[in-house]
C-alpha cells in the first residue's frame, strides 16, 4: 500500500439514484416513497429557464415537508451550471432555507477542479453564518470533455467531494459523439464507446476515496438496455445508476446489489483467512483456490455493501 492514501468519503447506499424535476413537486411524494436509495431534485436540465425560480422555490418546501431520510432516502439537489446566473441564488436559498435538510449538493458540467471550489467556498460561508452543524456534500458530473480531462484534479478538489457521476448525454455532445440513445450503444463502434470514460473516472474516484456512479440511460422502454448497462458498469466497479423513470429503480437495486450466494462465498473467504491467520498463516485455500489478503479486500467490499443494503431494509 502506498505511504500516500486518502481517507474514503462518507459512504451512503447509492445503488439507484432518481432524478426528479424540481419544476413537477407532483413527483416529490411519490419519489420519497419508492424503493431508490438517493434522490436528487433538479434544478437544471430538467427545468425550462422560465420555471427556474418557482422549482427552486418548490424544492425548498419540499425539504421541510417531507422527511426524506427517515424515509431512507439520501436526498441531494442539482445546482444549475456555473456558467448561468441561476447557480449563485440556487445554492444561496437552498442552504440558507433548507441546509440542514440537504446531504449533497450536485454540481453539473464540471470542468476543472476551481468550479468545485468555488461552490465549496459558499458553502463554507453560509454554513457558518447560519451555525449550522451539517457540513453538506459535494457531488459532481463529469459531462464535457474539459472535466474529463482534468478529472482526477476533480476528484480531490474538496474534503466535502463524495461522489463523480458520469453524464453521459452532454459527455457524448461534448465528445461529438454519433449516439443513438442516451447511454446506449451505436452498433457502428465495434465495443462500448463509453468504456474509457468510464474507467478513466472510475480509477480517480477510488484513488481518492470517493463514490462513482453511472449516469442516465434515456430509453425507459428498454429495460434490457438498461440492464446492460448497468451491469457493465457495475463489472468495472461503480456503486450505483440514475434511474429517470420509476421502472428503473428495481433494475439498478437488483444490479448493484451482490447476489446472496456472492455474499456468502464472501464472508467464506473473510472467515478462512481468519482461520488462517489464527494459524500463522497469510494464505489459506477455499473451494480449491488459493486466496490471500487481496482476496479478503475483495470479500469485504461485499461484505460491506450487504451490510448498507440489509441496514437499509
Amino acid at each position: 500500500m502506498s505511504h500516500t492514501q486518502y481517507q474514503p468519503a462518507r459512504q451512503r447506499l447509492q445503488r439507484s439514484e432518481l432524478a426528479v424535476p424540481g419544476s413537477n413537486p407532483s413527483m416529490f411524494e411519490k419519489a420519497a416513497n419508492s424503493a431508490v436509495d438517493y434522490v436528487f431534485l433538479d434544478l437544471e436540465d430538467a427545468v425550462a429557464p422560465n420555471d427556474k425560480a418557482q422549482a427552486r422555490k418548490n424544492i425548498i418546501e419540499a425539504l421541510h415537508d417531507i422527511d426524506w431520510r427517515g424515509k431512507g432516502k439520501s436526498i441531494s439537489v442539482r445546482i444549475n451550471s456555473l456558467d448561468t446566473h441561476y447557480m449563485y441564488r440556487d445554492v444561496v436559498d437552498l442552504v440558507e432555507q433548507a441546509g440542514d435538510k440537504i446531504d449533497t449538493l450536485l454540481i453539473p458540467k464540471v470542468g476543472v477542479a476551481a468550479d468545485v471550489y468555488m461552490v465549496d467556498a459558499m458553502l463554507t460561508q453560509i454554513e457558518e453564518a447560519k451555525g449550522f452543524t451539517n457540513k453538506i456534500g459535494i457531488e459532481a458530473l463529469i459531462e464535457i470533455t474539459l472535466g474529463m480531462a482534468n478529472v482526477h484534479e476533480i476528484a480531490r478538489s474538496s474534503t466535502r467531494m463524495e461522489a463523480l457521476h458520469f453524464g453521459v448525454a452532454d459527455y457524448a455532445a461534448s465528445c461529438r459523439a454519433r449516439t443513438v440513445n442516451i447511454g446506449g450503444l451505436n452498433p457502428d463502434y465495434p465495443a462500448d464507446q463509453w468504456h474509457h470514460g468510464l474507467s478513466q473516472m472510475l480509477v480517480a474516484c477510488r484513488a481518492y476515496g470517493i463514490r462513482a456512479i453511472d449516469g442516465p440511460f434515456g430509453d425507459f422502454n428498454d429495460p434490457d438496455g438498461y440492464t446492460l448497462a448497468a451491469n457493465r458498469a457495475a463489472a468495472l466497479g461503480y456503486e450505483g445508476k440514475w434511474a429517470i423513470h420509476p421502472s428503473q429503480i428495481e433494475l439498478a437495486n437488483d444490479v448493484f446489489s451482490p447476489p446472496e450466494k456472492e455474499v456468502a462465498h464472501a464472508k467464506a473467504v473473510l472467515d478462512a483467512l481468519e482461520e488462517a491467520a489464527a494459524q500463522g498463516k497469510g494464505a489459506a485455500q477455499l473451494n480449491g483456490r488459493m486466496i490471500d489478503a487481496a482476496s479478503a479486500r475483495m470479500a469485504q467490499n461485499i461484505v460491506n455493501t450487504d451490510t448498507a443494503i440489509q441496514a437499509k431494509n
